[in-house]
């Protein structure tokens, strides 16, 4: 009988648990990069529909065999500048824009699937994903990814600041916030792309918010915020995918829900630390004093 040691090792022996992992924590690292991003401006709306505006495109791709991560980009960028004509032409606000095409990209999604002879498997896989299936080339292709996405946020770090304090501060200054705005949307439409393999379309949302929450509530600078975010991401990645292999449970979901876990663990924890700091500083009162000094 193996002991527990090697028991919970040998997941790590087994090259497709090892993709899941680094691909997973690639995904992880770019995650909690843009998702800072998103809960500091409170994009996350826009996330959530970026994720189903892939849909269709990932839909279509199964369909005729072409590379999903493809046709899910595509759908992704004709979704973000259908936001933007939206607002232009038809004169709508930004979360109405959003909403409008956030159903029909849905329901067109859903409209291709059903012409598969395998509807409810291809729903599953899309909207669930299926991390335990990256491959090689696709680690490639999440390095990358994960790469150009940390390369523009360092690049648009100035003007993202100034764009998450005042727009007009920033367009004043020169720091371009529409470019700022335009960056933005596009890392987020890259990090939901690339972790759409590992979770699905339907829970990468809860990767891209809950490890930058959990960073939160432990620092306020940036920087130091994503790096923690990061770091979250990756261990919610090891740790859904332990809990799914002893346990029997869907990979991409279990990440998640671990994600998820982590930021209402990290809300716990916090509250209780500035509780007790709270009581702890608290003078004493007039009862306090008295005992204070009818002891001394």
């Amino acid at each position: 009988m193996p002991s527990p040691t090697a028991a919970l090792l040998e997941p790590f022996t087994l090259d497709f648990f090892q993709r899941a992992l680094v691909g997973g924590s690639l995904v992880a690292i770019l995650c909690g990069v843009v998702g800072t991003w998103v809960v500091i401006r409170g994009m996350a709306f826009l996330g959530e529909a970026l994720a189903h505006g892939m849909l269709p495109g990932v839909a279509l791709s199964t369909l005729l065999g072409v590379p999903v991560l493809v046709g899910g980009a595509l759908s992704a960028v004709a979704m973000s500048l259908g936001i933007g004509v939206l607002q232009r032409r038809g004169k709508l606000s930004y979360d109405t824009s959003i909403g409008m095409l956030f159903v029909a990209m849905l329901a067109l999604g859903v409209v291709i699937i059903s012409h598969s002879g395998s509807f409810a498997t291809d729903a599953t896989s899309i909207l669930f994903g299926d991390i335990l299936a990256i491959a090689s080339t696709d680690l490639v292709f999440l390095a990358i990814a994960a790469g150009v996405g940390l390369f523009v946020a360092a690049a648009a770090h100035r003007p993202l600041v100034a764009l998450a304090l005042d727009a007009r501060v920033a367009a004043t200054l020169g720091l371009g916030p529409r470019s700022a705005q335009a960056a933005l949307v596009g890392l987020v439409s890259l990090a939901v792309v690339a972790s759409y393999q590992a979770v699905g379309s339907l829970l990468v949302v809860g990767l891209l918010l809950a490890p930058a929450v959990a960073a939160g509530h432990w620092t306020t600078r940036i920087p130091t915020r994503m790096a923690l975010a990061a770091v979250l991401g990756v261990a919610a990645v090891l740790v859904g995918l332990l809990v799914s292999w002893f346990a029997a449970t869907a990979a991409g979901a279990s990440v998640a829900a671990t994600a998820i876990g982590f930021a209402c663990l990290s809300w716990m924890v916090h509250s209780t630390v500035t509780g007790l700091r709270s009581a702890t500083a608290r003078p004493a009162g007039p009862r306090s004093r008295t005992r204070l000094t009818a002891a001394r």
